[in-house]
């Protein structure tokens, strides 16, 4: 058997996001993995009563069952720190560790936020791991050159294909942003940038979809005079999710840091043009010009000149989404993508392919 672990894959954002498609992939059953949630969206008193509670699992199942290989989902800071915790106790029972980070904040946190005690104990880490998974060639230049004895390998997160949105419910002139309200995410960007583009585009409309600090943008919606071209929905599932991404005619993320977003590839997914910030792996992704177009981030004049394009060019619109479709169709399909981790899962297990 083995063991993986990390977020409550009924929760919210994008490790979260991950975590749904391994089990609707079938992978977990393939692979006889135990899933053991170390974290939730909760208080402080319940997620360290909860992160105690997979500890005692995870010595309980390294004692009696002898798992081969324990495989976390990770972040920075608190999120970070558990799981090397984790893998240390996993470790000691000679287990092998495979260590999966996400995020867009990893590089800010260990180098610009992590003395040189935290930054050795991350390094220690990342080096004792059996493997370490980076979500894009870039990341994994980074983790190299900050634990160079690391064993890093390139593995995308990926999507289940659904149904290609046809356009018979797309709305001129909607925006969708899925993703956490903070200023990191370039909202606030986004924000100057509808109230640039509202005097050309009169209908145009921000949906906004995620959690985070609602009461900021609507003060900041209010002052810039667009406060009736923005809806903040709120969290919403993957029904809604599905419902938005039909109506909408462009999504778009202006992050100042990232990963590789979920939300990004549930857009491209489906069938949408997208504008998103030329961070982390999503230049590894998004081709510009062919698949989409990328935006330098915090640049607010760009970001409205980029949607400005999109939103007077329905045939180009059409066309970056249907090269976007095809892109996670022949890369970023949860069947293409886990067919790699199956090989790692292999090779950590000791099991020859034929």
């Amino acid at each position: 058997m083995n063991l993986m672990i990390g977020t409550d894959p009924a929760g919210k954002g994008g490790i979260a996001s991950v975590i749904t498609v391994f089990m609707a992939s079938g992978f977990l059953q393939q692979y006889a993995v135990r899933y053991l949630c170390s974290h939730a969206e909760s208080g402080l008193l319940k997620k360290l009563v909860l992160f105690v509670r997979t500890g005692a699992e995870l010595i309980k199942y390294c004692i009696f069952s002898r798992p081969c290989i324990v495989h976390v989902h990770a972040a920075s800071h608190a999120s970070f720190i558990r799981k090397a915790l984790l893998l240390a106790v996993a470790r000691s029972f000679g287990c092998k560790t495979i260590f999966h980070l996400h995020g867009g904040g990893f590089k800010r946190y260990v180098t610009e936020e992590s003395g040189a005690v935290m930054q050795a104990f991350v390094r220690a880490t990342l080096e004792r791991s059996s493997q370490v998974i980076a979500l894009s060639d870039q990341w994994a230049g980074f983790l190299c050159q900050f634990a160079p004895k690391a064993k890093v390998m390139v593995l995308a997160n990926s999507v289940v294909l659904t149904d290609l949105c046809d356009g018979s419910n797309e709305q001129d002139g909607r925006i969708l942003f899925l993703g956490r309200i903070d200023a990191q995410k370039g909202i606030f960007e986004l924000l100057a940038a509808i109230a640039l583009l509202k005097p050309t585009y009169p209908a145009i409309k921000l949906i906004i979809a995620g959690e985070g600090d609602f009461a900021s943008v609507q003060y900041n919606a209010q002052a810039l005079g667009i406060a009736a071209c923005v809806e903040c929905l709120g969290w919403i599932d993957n029904e809604q999710k599905a419902q938005e991404l039909q109506k909408a005619c462009i999504f778009t993320l202006p992050s100042h840091a990232e990963g590789l977003p979920m939300s990004m590839l549930e857009a491209m997914s489906a069938g949408k043009a997208i504008v998103v910030s030329n961070v982390g792996g999503i230049p590894s992704v998004v081709h510009h010009q062919i698949s989409g177009l990328l935006v330098q981030p915090g640049q607010v004049a760009e970001l409205a000149a980029a949607l400005g394009q999109l939103l007077g060019d329905k045939a180009l619109r059409t066309q970056f989404a249907k090269n976007a479709r095809q892109l996670i169709e022949d890369h970023y399909s949860s069947c293409s993508v886990l067919d790699r981790l199956a090989l790692l899962y292999d090779d950590l297990s000791g099991i020859t392919s034929v």
